[in-house]
Protein backbone atom coordinates (compact mmCIF):
# COMPACT_ATOMS: atom_id res chain seq x y z
CA UNK A 1 0.00 0.00 0.00
CA UNK A 2 2.79 2.44 0.88
CA UNK A 3 4.21 2.37 -2.64
CA UNK A 4 1.00 3.32 -4.42
CA UNK A 5 1.23 6.76 -6.01
CA UNK A 6 -2.56 7.13 -6.10
CA UNK A 7 -2.84 6.51 -2.35
CA UNK A 8 0.08 8.84 -1.64
CA UNK A 9 -1.67 11.69 -3.44
CA UNK A 10 -4.85 11.44 -1.33
CA UNK A 11 -3.54 10.13 1.99
CA UNK A 12 -3.08 13.50 3.71
CA UNK A 13 -6.77 14.23 2.99
CA UNK A 14 -8.02 10.95 4.50
CA UNK A 15 -8.57 10.34 8.23
CA UNK A 16 -6.91 6.90 8.25
CA UNK A 17 -3.23 6.07 8.76
CA UNK A 18 -0.98 3.88 6.60
CA UNK A 19 1.83 1.67 7.90
CA UNK A 20 3.78 -0.79 5.71
CA UNK A 21 1.02 -2.60 3.82
CA UNK A 22 -1.99 -1.67 5.93
CA UNK A 23 -4.47 1.14 6.51
CA UNK A 24 -5.92 1.55 9.97
CA UNK A 25 -7.64 3.83 12.47
CA UNK A 26 -5.74 4.99 15.57
CA UNK A 27 -6.65 2.77 18.54
CA UNK A 28 -8.60 5.52 20.35
CA UNK A 29 -10.80 5.97 17.27
CA UNK A 30 -11.44 2.23 17.07
CA UNK A 31 -12.58 2.13 20.69
CA UNK A 32 -14.83 5.17 20.27
CA UNK A 33 -16.44 3.75 17.10
CA UNK A 34 -16.95 0.38 18.77
CA UNK A 35 -18.77 2.10 21.60
CA UNK A 36 -21.04 3.95 19.16
CA UNK A 37 -21.66 0.70 17.28
CA UNK A 38 -23.02 -0.96 20.42
CA UNK A 39 -25.85 1.56 20.60
CA UNK A 40 -26.92 4.44 22.87
CA UNK A 41 -27.26 2.20 25.95
CA UNK A 42 -23.52 1.60 25.81
CA UNK A 43 -22.20 4.82 24.24
CA UNK A 44 -24.64 7.20 25.95
CA UNK A 45 -25.09 9.01 22.62
CA UNK A 46 -28.84 9.62 22.33
CA UNK A 47 -29.02 13.31 21.40
CA UNK A 48 -27.55 15.78 18.95
CA UNK A 49 -25.61 17.45 21.72
CA UNK A 50 -24.00 14.17 22.78
CA UNK A 51 -23.40 13.14 19.17
CA UNK A 52 -21.40 16.29 18.60
CA UNK A 53 -19.46 15.59 21.80
CA UNK A 54 -18.59 12.13 20.43
CA UNK A 55 -17.58 13.72 17.12
CA UNK A 56 -15.29 16.12 18.99
CA UNK A 57 -13.63 13.21 20.81
CA UNK A 58 -13.05 11.38 17.51
CA UNK A 59 -11.52 14.51 16.00
CA UNK A 60 -9.26 14.92 19.01
CA UNK A 61 -8.06 11.31 18.62
CA UNK A 62 -7.21 12.10 14.99
CA UNK A 63 -5.28 15.25 16.02
CA UNK A 64 -7.74 17.49 14.17
CA UNK A 65 -8.27 19.87 17.08
CA UNK A 66 -5.82 22.39 15.63
CA UNK A 67 -8.53 23.24 13.09
CA UNK A 68 -11.59 23.66 15.33
CA UNK A 69 -15.09 23.48 13.94
CA UNK A 70 -17.19 26.68 13.84
CA UNK A 71 -18.56 27.76 17.24
CA UNK A 72 -22.15 27.26 16.06
CA UNK A 73 -21.58 23.70 14.81
CA UNK A 74 -22.55 21.97 18.11
CA UNK A 75 -25.70 24.10 18.31
CA UNK A 76 -26.58 23.13 14.73
CA UNK A 77 -26.29 19.39 15.46
CA UNK A 78 -28.35 19.84 18.63
CA UNK A 79 -30.99 21.91 16.83
CA UNK A 80 -31.53 19.34 14.10
CA UNK A 81 -31.39 16.08 16.05
CA UNK A 82 -32.97 17.31 19.30
CA UNK A 83 -35.59 19.81 18.12
CA UNK A 84 -36.34 19.40 14.41
CA UNK A 85 -36.39 15.60 14.41
CA UNK A 86 -39.45 13.93 15.89
CA UNK A 87 -38.92 11.66 18.88
CA UNK A 88 -39.65 8.60 16.76
CA UNK A 89 -37.14 9.71 14.13
CA UNK A 90 -34.53 10.41 16.81
CA UNK A 91 -34.99 6.98 18.42
CA UNK A 92 -34.42 5.32 15.06
CA UNK A 93 -31.47 7.56 14.25
CA UNK A 94 -29.58 7.05 17.52
CA UNK A 95 -30.72 3.49 18.14
CA UNK A 96 -30.16 2.06 14.65
CA UNK A 97 -28.54 4.41 12.15
CA UNK A 98 -25.68 5.81 14.24
CA UNK A 99 -24.55 2.30 15.32
CA UNK A 100 -24.69 1.16 11.70
CA UNK A 101 -22.63 4.15 10.60
CA UNK A 102 -20.07 3.47 13.33
CA UNK A 103 -19.73 -0.13 12.12
CA UNK A 104 -19.34 1.15 8.58
CA UNK A 105 -16.58 3.57 9.61
CA UNK A 106 -14.78 0.76 11.44
CA UNK A 107 -14.60 -0.99 8.07
CA UNK A 108 -13.28 2.04 6.17
CA UNK A 109 -9.62 0.90 6.25
CA UNK A 110 -10.49 -2.54 4.87
CA UNK A 111 -12.82 -1.02 2.26
CA UNK A 112 -10.00 1.24 1.10
CA UNK A 113 -7.53 -1.65 0.96
CA UNK A 114 -9.98 -3.72 -1.09
CA UNK A 115 -10.51 -0.73 -3.37
CA UNK A 116 -6.80 -0.36 -4.10
CA UNK A 117 -6.35 -4.11 -4.60
CA UNK A 118 -8.97 -4.08 -7.35
CA UNK A 119 -8.40 -0.62 -8.82
CA UNK A 120 -5.82 -1.57 -11.45
CA UNK A 121 -7.90 -4.36 -12.96
CA UNK A 122 -11.39 -2.87 -12.89
CA UNK A 123 -11.60 -1.95 -16.59
CA UNK A 124 -10.91 -4.76 -19.08
CA UNK A 125 -8.98 -6.67 -16.43
CA UNK A 126 -6.30 -4.00 -16.44
CA UNK A 127 -5.33 -4.64 -20.07
CA UNK A 128 -5.99 -1.03 -21.04
CA UNK A 129 -3.81 0.34 -18.27
CA UNK A 130 -6.62 2.63 -17.07
CA UNK A 131 -5.97 3.69 -13.49
CA UNK A 132 -9.14 3.93 -11.38
CA UNK A 133 -7.79 4.19 -7.83
CA UNK A 134 -8.87 6.93 -5.42
CA UNK A 135 -6.44 9.83 -5.83
CA UNK A 136 -6.33 13.56 -6.34
CA UNK A 137 -7.45 14.18 -9.92
CA UNK A 138 -5.28 17.25 -10.39
CA UNK A 139 -6.19 20.07 -12.73
CA UNK A 140 -5.04 19.46 -16.32
CA UNK A 141 -4.68 15.73 -15.68
CA UNK A 142 -7.45 13.73 -17.32
CA UNK A 143 -8.33 10.63 -15.32
CA UNK A 144 -11.06 8.55 -13.76
CA UNK A 145 -11.76 7.15 -10.28
CA UNK A 146 -14.14 4.25 -9.60
CA UNK A 147 -15.57 3.92 -6.09
CA UNK A 148 -17.97 1.31 -4.77
CA UNK A 149 -21.18 2.70 -3.34
CA UNK A 150 -20.23 1.07 -0.05
CA UNK A 151 -16.90 2.91 0.09
CA UNK A 152 -18.66 6.16 -0.80
CA UNK A 153 -21.10 5.66 2.07
CA UNK A 154 -18.18 5.23 4.49
CA UNK A 155 -16.50 8.38 3.15
CA UNK A 156 -19.74 10.35 3.54
CA UNK A 157 -20.00 8.99 7.08
CA UNK A 158 -16.63 10.61 7.71
CA UNK A 159 -18.06 13.85 6.32
CA UNK A 160 -21.02 13.70 8.72
CA UNK A 161 -18.63 13.14 11.63
CA UNK A 162 -16.27 15.87 10.30
CA UNK A 163 -13.27 13.52 10.27
CA UNK A 164 -11.51 14.68 7.11
CA UNK A 165 -8.34 16.75 7.65
CA UNK A 166 -8.62 20.16 6.02
CA UNK A 167 -4.89 21.03 5.94
CA UNK A 168 -3.85 22.20 2.47
CA UNK A 169 -7.29 21.67 0.91
CA UNK A 170 -7.47 25.35 0.05
CA UNK A 171 -3.97 25.32 -1.42
CA UNK A 172 -5.01 22.46 -3.70
CA UNK A 173 -8.23 24.27 -4.69
CA UNK A 174 -10.36 21.54 -3.13
CA UNK A 175 -13.91 22.31 -1.96
CA UNK A 176 -15.35 21.77 1.51
CA UNK A 177 -15.92 18.10 2.37
CA UNK A 178 -16.96 17.97 6.07
CA UNK A 179 -20.61 18.65 6.97
CA UNK A 180 -20.01 21.10 9.85
CA UNK A 181 -21.06 24.16 7.82
CA UNK A 182 -24.36 22.51 6.89
CA UNK A 183 -25.28 22.44 10.57
CA UNK A 184 -23.59 25.74 11.42
CA UNK A 185 -25.68 27.66 8.89
CA UNK A 186 -28.81 25.86 10.09
CA UNK A 187 -28.28 27.38 13.53
CA UNK A 188 -26.84 30.77 12.53
CA UNK A 189 -29.65 31.65 10.11
CA UNK A 190 -32.37 29.01 10.28
CA UNK A 191 -34.51 28.48 7.22
CA UNK A 192 -36.57 25.53 6.03
CA UNK A 193 -34.56 24.83 2.90
CA UNK A 194 -31.41 24.26 4.98
CA UNK A 195 -33.29 21.90 7.28
CA UNK A 196 -34.60 20.01 4.27
CA UNK A 197 -31.18 19.75 2.69
CA UNK A 198 -30.02 17.99 5.86
CA UNK A 199 -33.13 15.79 5.80
CA UNK A 200 -32.06 14.52 2.36
CA UNK A 201 -28.65 13.57 3.75
CA UNK A 202 -30.11 11.92 6.86
CA UNK A 203 -32.52 9.95 4.67
CA UNK A 204 -29.58 8.70 2.61
CA UNK A 205 -27.81 7.43 5.72
CA UNK A 206 -31.00 5.72 6.90
CA UNK A 207 -31.35 3.97 3.54
CA UNK A 208 -27.77 2.69 3.31
CA UNK A 209 -27.82 1.60 6.97
CA UNK A 210 -30.60 -0.85 6.25
CA UNK A 211 -29.70 -1.84 2.71
CA UNK A 212 -26.21 -1.19 1.38
CA UNK A 213 -26.12 -0.70 -2.42
CA UNK A 214 -23.52 -2.80 -4.22
CA UNK A 215 -22.78 -0.84 -7.39
CA UNK A 216 -20.06 1.55 -8.48
CA UNK A 217 -19.79 5.24 -9.29
CA UNK A 218 -17.14 6.70 -11.61
CA UNK A 219 -15.74 10.22 -11.38
CA UNK A 220 -13.88 11.51 -14.43
CA UNK A 221 -11.90 14.70 -14.99
CA UNK A 222 -12.15 15.57 -18.67
CA UNK A 223 -9.54 17.87 -20.19
CA UNK A 224 -9.15 19.48 -23.61
CA UNK A 225 -5.35 19.96 -23.83
CA UNK A 226 -4.27 23.52 -24.51
CA UNK A 227 -1.40 22.32 -26.70
CA UNK A 228 -1.74 20.39 -29.95
CA UNK A 229 -0.45 16.82 -29.98
CA UNK A 230 -0.52 13.81 -32.30
CA UNK A 231 -3.78 11.88 -32.27
CA UNK A 232 -5.40 14.32 -29.89
CA UNK A 233 -8.30 16.71 -29.62
CA UNK A 234 -7.03 19.96 -28.16
CA UNK A 235 -8.76 23.14 -27.04
CA UNK A 236 -10.56 24.33 -30.19
CA UNK A 237 -9.91 27.71 -31.75
CA UNK A 238 -12.63 29.88 -33.22
CA UNK A 239 -11.85 28.56 -36.72
CA UNK A 240 -12.75 25.07 -35.53
CA UNK A 241 -16.33 26.20 -34.96
CA UNK A 242 -16.46 28.58 -37.91
CA UNK A 243 -15.42 25.91 -40.42
CA UNK A 244 -17.43 23.01 -38.99
CA UNK A 245 -19.61 21.23 -41.54
CA UNK A 246 -21.26 19.00 -38.91
CA UNK A 247 -25.09 19.16 -39.12
CA UNK A 248 -27.03 20.41 -36.11
CA UNK A 249 -28.49 17.64 -33.98
CA UNK A 250 -32.16 17.13 -33.10
CA UNK A 251 -33.53 19.59 -30.54
CA UNK A 252 -36.42 18.75 -28.18
CA UNK A 253 -37.98 21.49 -26.05
CA UNK A 254 -39.69 20.72 -22.72
CA UNK A 255 -41.53 23.62 -21.11
CA UNK A 256 -42.18 21.54 -17.97
CA UNK A 257 -40.40 18.74 -16.17
CA UNK A 258 -36.91 18.31 -14.74
CA UNK A 259 -33.59 17.14 -16.12
CA UNK A 260 -33.22 14.41 -13.48
CA UNK A 261 -36.58 12.88 -14.45
CA UNK A 262 -35.71 12.36 -18.12
CA UNK A 263 -36.03 8.74 -19.26
CA UNK A 264 -34.02 8.75 -22.49
CA UNK A 265 -30.71 7.81 -20.88
CA UNK A 266 -29.25 11.18 -21.81
CA UNK A 267 -26.23 12.84 -20.26
CA UNK A 268 -27.63 15.19 -17.59
CA UNK A 269 -26.01 18.61 -17.23
CA UNK A 270 -25.08 19.91 -13.79
CA UNK A 271 -25.01 23.73 -13.86
CA UNK A 272 -21.86 23.63 -11.82
CA UNK A 273 -19.65 25.93 -9.85
CA UNK A 274 -15.98 25.62 -10.78
CA UNK A 275 -15.67 24.04 -7.34
CA UNK A 276 -17.73 20.90 -7.84
CA UNK A 277 -20.81 20.86 -5.61
CA UNK A 278 -20.93 24.63 -5.29
CA UNK A 279 -22.64 25.64 -2.04
CA UNK A 280 -24.16 22.23 -1.32
CA UNK A 281 -22.41 21.98 2.08
CA UNK A 282 -23.10 25.63 2.87
CA UNK A 283 -26.24 27.69 2.13
CA UNK A 284 -26.59 26.96 -1.61
CA UNK A 285 -29.82 25.42 -2.85
CA UNK A 286 -30.17 25.81 -6.61
CA UNK A 287 -29.76 23.33 -9.46
CA UNK A 288 -26.36 21.85 -8.61
CA UNK A 289 -26.88 21.80 -4.84
CA UNK A 290 -30.30 20.17 -5.15
CA UNK A 291 -28.87 17.45 -7.38
CA UNK A 292 -26.13 16.73 -4.85
CA UNK A 293 -28.72 16.47 -2.07
CA UNK A 294 -31.00 13.99 -3.84
CA UNK A 295 -27.99 12.03 -5.23
CA UNK A 296 -25.64 12.36 -2.22
CA UNK A 297 -22.96 10.08 -3.67
CA UNK A 298 -22.05 13.04 -5.89
CA UNK A 299 -20.64 14.71 -2.78
CA UNK A 300 -17.77 12.19 -2.76
CA UNK A 301 -16.29 14.03 -5.77
CA UNK A 302 -15.61 16.99 -3.49
CA UNK A 303 -13.00 14.95 -1.62
CA UNK A 304 -10.56 14.62 -4.53
CA UNK A 305 -11.63 16.94 -7.39
CA UNK A 306 -9.89 20.34 -7.39
CA UNK A 307 -11.63 23.26 -9.11
CA UNK A 308 -12.19 23.16 -12.86
CA UNK A 309 -10.21 25.26 -15.32
CA UNK A 310 -11.73 26.68 -18.52
CA UNK A 311 -10.75 23.57 -20.51
CA UNK A 312 -12.08 21.02 -18.01
CA UNK A 313 -15.32 19.27 -17.06
CA UNK A 314 -16.27 16.53 -14.61
CA UNK A 315 -18.42 13.53 -15.55
CA UNK A 316 -19.99 11.28 -12.88
CA UNK A 317 -21.73 8.04 -13.79
CA UNK A 318 -23.73 5.86 -11.42
CA UNK A 319 -24.70 8.16 -8.53
CA UNK A 320 -28.00 6.78 -7.23
CA UNK A 321 -30.94 9.00 -6.37
CA UNK A 322 -32.40 8.51 -2.87
CA UNK A 323 -34.80 11.42 -2.25
CA UNK A 324 -37.84 13.12 -3.71
CA UNK A 325 -38.21 16.88 -3.39
CA UNK A 326 -40.38 19.84 -4.23
CA UNK A 327 -39.53 23.50 -4.73
CA UNK A 328 -36.36 25.36 -5.59
CA UNK A 329 -33.99 27.60 -3.64
CA UNK A 330 -35.86 28.95 -0.58
CA UNK A 331 -38.89 26.73 -1.32
CA UNK A 332 -36.86 23.51 -1.51
CA UNK A 333 -38.39 20.68 0.57
CA UNK A 334 -37.51 17.01 1.07
CA UNK A 335 -40.62 15.02 0.16
CA UNK A 336 -39.77 11.42 0.95
CA UNK A 337 -38.06 8.34 -0.37
CA UNK A 338 -37.13 7.81 -4.01
CA UNK A 339 -36.41 4.32 -5.38
CA UNK A 340 -34.03 4.60 -8.32
CA UNK A 341 -34.97 1.98 -10.91
CA UNK A 342 -32.44 2.81 -13.59
CA UNK A 343 -30.54 -0.12 -15.08
CA UNK A 344 -26.84 -0.70 -14.52
CA UNK A 345 -24.09 -0.92 -17.12
CA UNK A 346 -21.39 -3.55 -17.56
CA UNK A 347 -19.31 -1.85 -14.83
CA UNK A 348 -22.20 -1.99 -12.33
CA UNK A 349 -22.89 1.74 -12.51
CA UNK A 350 -26.46 2.98 -12.65
CA UNK A 351 -27.12 4.57 -16.00
CA UNK A 352 -27.19 8.06 -14.55
CA UNK A 353 -24.67 10.19 -16.41
CA UNK A 354 -24.09 13.64 -14.92
CA UNK A 355 -21.75 16.19 -16.48
CA UNK A 356 -20.59 19.18 -14.43
CA UNK A 357 -19.69 22.25 -16.48
CA UNK A 358 -19.19 25.69 -14.96
CA UNK A 359 -20.36 28.74 -16.88
CA UNK A 360 -19.03 32.28 -16.65
CA UNK A 361 -20.28 34.03 -13.53
CA UNK A 362 -21.84 37.50 -13.91
CA UNK A 363 -20.32 38.08 -17.35
CA UNK A 364 -22.46 41.11 -18.28
CA UNK A 365 -21.66 42.46 -21.74
CA UNK A 366 -18.33 40.60 -21.73
CA UNK A 367 -20.20 37.39 -22.61
CA UNK A 368 -20.62 38.68 -26.18
CA UNK A 369 -16.86 38.88 -26.79
CA UNK A 370 -15.70 36.11 -29.10
CA UNK A 371 -13.08 34.95 -26.59
CA UNK A 372 -15.78 34.29 -24.00
CA UNK A 373 -18.19 32.77 -26.52
CA UNK A 374 -15.36 30.40 -27.38
CA UNK A 375 -14.74 29.67 -23.69
CA UNK A 376 -18.36 28.68 -23.14
CA UNK A 377 -18.58 26.65 -26.35
CA UNK A 378 -15.41 24.75 -25.50
CA UNK A 379 -16.52 24.20 -21.90
CA UNK A 380 -19.72 22.53 -23.11
CA UNK A 381 -17.82 20.62 -25.80
CA UNK A 382 -15.40 19.29 -23.18
CA UNK A 383 -18.31 18.11 -21.06
CA UNK A 384 -20.28 16.50 -23.86
CA UNK A 385 -17.27 14.83 -25.48
CA UNK A 386 -16.92 11.10 -24.70
CA UNK A 387 -13.32 11.25 -23.48
CA UNK A 388 -13.05 7.74 -22.05
CA UNK A 389 -14.02 6.13 -25.33
CA UNK A 390 -11.78 8.53 -27.25
CA UNK A 391 -8.74 7.64 -25.12
CA UNK A 392 -9.28 3.98 -25.96
CA UNK A 393 -9.65 4.81 -29.66
CA UNK A 394 -6.37 6.72 -29.50
CA UNK A 395 -4.55 3.81 -27.86
CA UNK A 396 -5.89 1.40 -30.46
CA UNK A 397 -4.81 3.67 -33.30
CA UNK A 398 -1.30 3.80 -31.89
CA UNK A 399 -1.14 0.05 -31.38
CA UNK A 400 -2.35 -0.45 -34.95
CA UNK A 401 0.50 1.61 -36.36
CA UNK A 402 -1.26 4.91 -37.10
CA UNK A 403 1.34 7.63 -36.99
CA UNK A 404 -1.18 10.41 -37.42
CA UNK A 405 -4.25 11.50 -39.29
CA UNK A 406 -4.16 14.48 -41.59
CA UNK A 407 -7.11 16.72 -42.40
CA UNK A 408 -8.61 17.51 -45.75
CA UNK A 409 -6.62 20.18 -47.56
CA UNK A 410 -9.43 22.70 -47.11
CA UNK A 411 -9.68 22.23 -43.32
CA UNK A 412 -7.91 25.14 -41.63
CA UNK A 413 -7.93 23.93 -38.03
CA UNK A 414 -6.29 20.61 -37.24
CA UNK A 415 -8.83 20.07 -34.46
CA UNK A 416 -11.35 19.27 -37.20
CA UNK A 417 -9.48 16.04 -37.86
CA UNK A 418 -10.79 14.22 -34.85
CA UNK A 419 -14.05 16.01 -34.22
CA UNK A 420 -15.18 15.44 -37.78
CA UNK A 421 -13.51 12.06 -38.28
CA UNK A 422 -12.93 9.99 -35.16
CA UNK A 423 -16.07 11.24 -33.45
CA UNK A 424 -17.98 10.37 -36.61
CA UNK A 425 -16.41 6.89 -36.58
CA UNK A 426 -13.85 7.66 -39.26
CA UNK A 427 -16.41 8.64 -41.86
CA UNK A 428 -14.29 11.18 -43.71
CA UNK A 429 -10.65 10.32 -43.02
CA UNK A 430 -8.74 10.82 -46.25
CA UNK A 431 -4.99 11.10 -46.05
CA UNK A 432 -4.33 8.09 -43.82
CA UNK A 433 -6.00 5.14 -45.48
CA UNK A 434 -4.39 2.40 -43.41
CA UNK A 435 -3.07 1.80 -39.91
CA UNK A 436 -0.48 -0.95 -39.77
CA UNK A 437 -2.02 -2.64 -42.77
CA UNK A 438 -5.62 -2.17 -41.58
CA UNK A 439 -8.04 0.41 -42.86
CA UNK A 440 -8.99 3.15 -40.43
CA UNK A 441 -12.57 1.95 -40.57
CA UNK A 442 -11.44 -1.60 -39.65
CA UNK A 443 -9.48 -0.32 -36.63
CA UNK A 444 -12.55 1.57 -35.41
CA UNK A 445 -14.89 -1.40 -35.96
CA UNK A 446 -12.47 -3.69 -34.11
CA UNK A 447 -12.23 -1.21 -31.25
CA UNK A 448 -16.00 -1.19 -30.79
CA UNK A 449 -15.84 -4.90 -30.01
CA UNK A 450 -13.38 -4.53 -27.13
CA UNK A 451 -14.33 -1.21 -25.55
CA UNK A 452 -15.55 -1.99 -22.05
CA UNK A 453 -17.54 1.21 -21.67
CA UNK A 454 -21.12 0.93 -22.84
CA UNK A 455 -21.92 2.00 -26.37
CA UNK A 456 -23.37 5.51 -26.13
CA UNK A 457 -24.25 6.15 -29.75
CA UNK A 458 -27.83 7.01 -28.81
CA UNK A 459 -27.03 9.07 -25.72
CA UNK A 460 -28.12 12.68 -26.01
CA UNK A 461 -27.89 15.69 -23.70
CA UNK A 462 -30.54 16.67 -21.13
CA UNK A 463 -29.95 20.26 -20.15
CA UNK A 464 -31.57 23.62 -19.49
CA UNK A 465 -30.71 27.19 -18.57
CA UNK A 466 -27.02 26.60 -17.91
CA UNK A 467 -25.18 29.72 -16.78
CA UNK A 468 -28.36 31.78 -16.55
CA UNK A 469 -30.29 32.70 -13.40
CA UNK A 470 -27.83 33.47 -10.60
CA UNK A 471 -24.87 33.29 -13.01
CA UNK A 472 -26.36 36.05 -15.19
CA UNK A 473 -25.85 34.57 -18.65
CA UNK A 474 -27.96 35.36 -21.73
CA UNK A 475 -30.38 32.38 -21.96
CA UNK A 476 -30.77 32.57 -25.76
CA UNK A 477 -27.01 32.63 -26.33
CA UNK A 478 -26.37 29.87 -23.79
CA UNK A 479 -29.00 27.68 -25.46
CA UNK A 480 -27.32 28.04 -28.86
CA UNK A 481 -23.88 27.37 -27.37
CA UNK A 482 -25.02 24.08 -25.88
CA UNK A 483 -26.66 23.09 -29.16
CA UNK A 484 -23.45 23.78 -31.07
CA UNK A 485 -21.35 21.73 -28.64
CA UNK A 486 -23.74 18.78 -28.59
CA UNK A 487 -23.98 18.75 -32.39
CA UNK A 488 -20.22 18.86 -32.88
CA UNK A 489 -19.84 15.75 -30.72
CA UNK A 490 -21.20 13.16 -33.14
CA UNK A 491 -21.93 10.70 -30.32
CA UNK A 492 -24.55 13.07 -28.83
CA UNK A 493 -27.43 12.87 -31.33
CA UNK A 494 -29.99 15.11 -29.61
CA UNK A 495 -30.63 17.75 -26.96
CA UNK A 496 -33.56 17.59 -24.56
CA UNK A 497 -33.87 21.15 -23.33
CA UNK A 498 -35.85 21.98 -20.18
CA UNK A 499 -36.78 25.67 -20.14
CA UNK A 500 -38.22 25.67 -16.58
CA UNK A 501 -40.81 28.12 -17.91
CA UNK A 502 -38.29 30.87 -18.65
CA UNK A 503 -40.08 33.62 -20.57
CA UNK A 504 -37.05 34.44 -22.73
CA UNK A 505 -37.23 30.94 -24.21
CA UNK A 506 -40.94 30.80 -24.97
CA UNK A 507 -40.19 30.71 -28.74
CA UNK A 508 -37.32 28.22 -28.46
CA UNK A 509 -39.10 25.33 -30.16
CA UNK A 510 -40.24 27.52 -33.06
CA UNK A 511 -36.72 28.90 -33.58
CA UNK A 512 -34.88 25.57 -33.38
CA UNK A 513 -37.30 23.82 -35.72
CA UNK A 514 -36.94 26.64 -38.27
CA UNK A 515 -33.16 26.36 -38.12
CA UNK A 516 -33.28 22.57 -38.50
CA UNK A 517 -35.62 22.86 -41.47
CA UNK A 518 -32.97 24.93 -43.26
CA UNK A 519 -30.28 22.26 -42.61
CA UNK A 520 -27.72 24.62 -41.13
CA UNK A 521 -24.36 23.34 -39.97
CA UNK A 522 -22.54 24.03 -36.72
CA UNK A 523 -20.36 26.51 -38.61
CA UNK A 524 -23.36 28.36 -40.03
CA UNK A 525 -24.95 28.90 -36.64
CA UNK A 526 -21.68 29.74 -34.89
CA UNK A 527 -20.88 32.43 -37.44
CA UNK A 528 -24.30 34.02 -36.98
CA UNK A 529 -23.91 33.92 -33.20
CA UNK A 530 -20.53 35.69 -33.50
CA UNK A 531 -22.03 38.31 -35.83
CA UNK A 532 -24.93 38.94 -33.44
CA UNK A 533 -22.62 39.20 -30.44
CA UNK A 534 -20.43 41.74 -32.22
CA UNK A 535 -23.49 43.90 -32.90
CA UNK A 536 -24.48 43.65 -29.23
CA UNK A 537 -21.02 44.82 -28.17
CA UNK A 538 -21.15 47.75 -30.60
CA UNK A 539 -24.63 48.72 -29.43
CA UNK A 540 -26.07 48.14 -32.90
CA UNK A 541 -28.83 45.90 -31.52
CA UNK A 542 -30.50 45.28 -28.18
CA UNK A 543 -32.69 42.47 -29.47
CA UNK A 544 -32.34 38.95 -28.18
CA UNK A 545 -30.61 36.51 -30.51
CA UNK A 546 -33.86 34.82 -31.60
CA UNK A 547 -35.54 38.12 -32.53
CA UNK A 548 -32.38 39.36 -34.28
CA UNK A 549 -32.14 36.12 -36.25
CA UNK A 550 -35.80 35.65 -37.19
CA UNK A 551 -37.80 38.87 -36.75
CA UNK A 552 -40.32 38.02 -39.44
CA UNK A 553 -40.93 34.54 -38.00
CA UNK A 554 -41.45 35.65 -34.41
CA UNK A 555 -43.18 38.95 -35.17
CA UNK A 556 -44.96 38.55 -38.56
Amino acid sequence: MEGREDLKSILEYLPVVVRTWSLFWPSQVVEALKALARGPEHSGVHSGELLFSAISDLRCSLSLSSHPLPPSAPHGYALFFDELMSRAEARKWFGEVVPALANLLLRLPSLLELHYQNADALINGGRDGVKTGLRLLHSQEAGIVFLSQELISALLGCSLFCLFPINNRGAKHLPTINFDHLFTTLYDSYNEKQENKIRCIIHYFERISFHMPKGYVSFERKVLPLEHGPLSISYPKASFWSNSAIPLCRFEVHSSGFIENQSSGALEVDFANKYIGGGVLHRGCVQEEIRFMINPELIASMLFMPSMADNEAIEIIGAERFSNYTGYASSFRFSGDYVDKRDTDSLRRRKIRIIAIDALCSPGMRQYKQKLLLRENNKAFCGFFHQSKYQQYKRLFRESGCSGIQPHSDVKDSNDVFSNNLLSHGASITSVETCGGKSVHKVIRDSEEILSLDNEDDVGIATGNWGCGAFGGDPEVKTIIQWLAASQVALRPFISYYTFGMKALQNLDQVTQWILSHEWTVGDLWNLLVEYSLQRLKGETNDGFFTWLLPSLLYP
